[in-house]
């Protein structure tokens, strides 16, 4: 009997022990943060790079992730990311309601907020994040922290890419160059403009590499073909000439058009009107130092419209009678000339001839709102109304370069030498050994083309007054 009731008086035990266990646990509270992609939960985990860490860049449904500061704007906002089979459709549905046929915007953001609890808080971060430095020197606050998102204010800007389908894998190994070495810490929007339609497979690819959002236009017929005032017979008649000269794309159709949209159309575009600032990438390229700033916070603030890494001199061949359109320009619109120009970076006789120096315009960080100014738009359409597109082989290297040497003060213009950039054949790699190792560059001093005797930038500096950096002599 005894037995018994100590049996008895166990089960109660056990039972009540269950219930309280029960209790506890169903009354219990985890922090938990979603993980993109797969809507299951998880504890934030303390390795780099976990579940929770800033998502740079796009998740695996190929969205891309807002940038941690909205650009253009100091307070940050989130919107509902949808589901990964409606991505694509969502953005086709805001492509109708707000872009014009061909364009494509790719974007998705992640939201578990309130929009008053976010707006709040976001107003916080933001006004603090509005005061922080850049970090231009390893002094400076920030420096080394190369790993989180980026203090500081976004600017209204974008990367723009001229690329087709085939281009994938080129641009592909560029963007990623971009992203790791400066973009992934800040987010930047990716402009993606063609003549033709992109394919699935290009946008899936690139937006998986983006840490802002892509966008996808299409180039209208009327920016990537002959104007009507082109004499098609002439035109031919040069490119055949231009190919038994054995001049590099002489005889390319395409290559002319790309010329002329570069010069005149590209900052044009719908999706480019909604930026201030843009950063040209092509196929192909490479950055072998880290960006420890934000190069588009330097132009805005700095006053700056115009930027390059590379300078050099145009051939001939294709520009003959430029330097005449130019002049004649300069004759009818002297009021669009600057007072403290560049001229003596374009020619060495006061601009009765035209040297062939330009800034080399695959890389290239600038202000939009001066490319659509009247004095630009003015001077392009006189370029093209000259017909020097078609009829000889005008490039948007030496117009964007002689318009900014003319029509810009000379400290508008900017010289990024901590950028190291390479786009075949040429490499610009910061002279300074110290600067090379804080910037933790990766390319051979001795290839840089700075100091070359067909390089321009010599002369960049000596109009300036800029000192050359210790040890160029032996670069030359």
């Amino acid at each position: 009997m005894a037995t018994g009731n100590v049996r008895y008086v166990r089960y109660i035990a056990v039972a009540l022990f269950t219930l309280t266990l029960f209790y506890f646990v169903s009354h219990s509270k985890y922090d938990t943060v979603t993980i993109p992609g797969d809507g299951s939960k998880s504890s934030n985990p303390s390795f780099p790079g976990g579940p929770g860490a800033p998502q740079v860049p796009g998740d695996s449904t190929g969205g891309s992730k807002a940038p941690a500061f909205p650009q253009g704007d100091n307070v940050l906002k989130d919107d509902s990311i949808p589901p990964p089979a409606a991505t694509e459709d969502l953005a086709k549905d805001e492509t109708a309601a707000q872009k014009p046929a061909g364009d494509e915007t790719i974007k998705s953001d992640d939201t578990t907020k309130s929009d008053d609890t976010t707006k709040s808080e976001d107003t916080t971060k933001s006004a603090k994040a509005s005061n922080a430095p850049l970090a231009m020197t390893p002094n400076d606050p920030g420096w080394g922290d190369l790993q989180g998102i980026a203090p500081g204010p976004r600017m209204n800007a974008t990367f723009v890419t001229l690329a087709r389908n085939s281009d994938i894998w080129e641009i592909a190994e560029s963007i990623r160059q971009v992203e790791d070495r400066f973009n992934r810490r800040y987010g930047y929007d990716w402009v993606f403009l063609n003549d033709q339609p992109f394919d699935d497979n290009f946008k899936k690819i690139t937006t998986s590499l983006v840490s802002g959002t892509t966008h996808y236009g299409l180039i209208p017929e009327e920016h990537w073909s002959f104007p009507e005032w082109i004499d098609q017979e002439k035109a031919k008649k040069v490119r055949e000439d231009m190919k038994e000269r054995k001049i590099i794309y002489g005889d390319s159709i395409s290559y002319r058009h790309m010329c002329r949209f570069e010069s005149g159309f590209f900052f044009r575009q719908e999706l480019m009107l909604n930026y201030e600032f843009y950063w040209r990438v092509e196929p192909s390229i490479k950055l072998f130092c880290d960006i420890h700033y934000d190069p588009f916070r330097v132009i805005a603030e700095s006053g700056k419209k115009y930027s390059f890494v590379l300078s050099l001199y145009e051939y001939i061949d294709t520009i003959p009678t430029l330097w005449a359109s130019t002049k004649k320009f300069m004759a009818n619109h002297p009021e669009h000339i600057s007072d403290d120009n560049s001229m003596a970076f374009l020619s060495d006789d006061g601009g009765e001839t035209y040297n062939k120096c330009h800034f080399w315009s695959n890389f290239e960080v600038g202000s939009l709102e001066w490319l659509r100014s009247k004095p630009y738009i003015d001077y392009f359409e006189a370029l093209d109304r000259d017909g020097g597109f078609f009829y000889e082989r005008w490039g948007d290297a030496p117009i964007h370069s002689i318009a900014a040497g003319l029509l810009l003060k000379k400290d508008e213009i900017h010289f990024f030498d901590d950028i190291a950039y390479y786009h075949v054949p040429f490499t610009h790699c910061p002279t300074g050994e110290q600067k090379r190792l804080d910037l933790r560059c990766h390319c051979d001093p001795k290839e840089n083309f700075d100091w070359k005797g067909y390089s321009c930038t010599s002369r960049f500096f000596e109009l300036n007054g800029m000192t050359k950096p210790e040890g160029y002599e032996e670069q030359t």
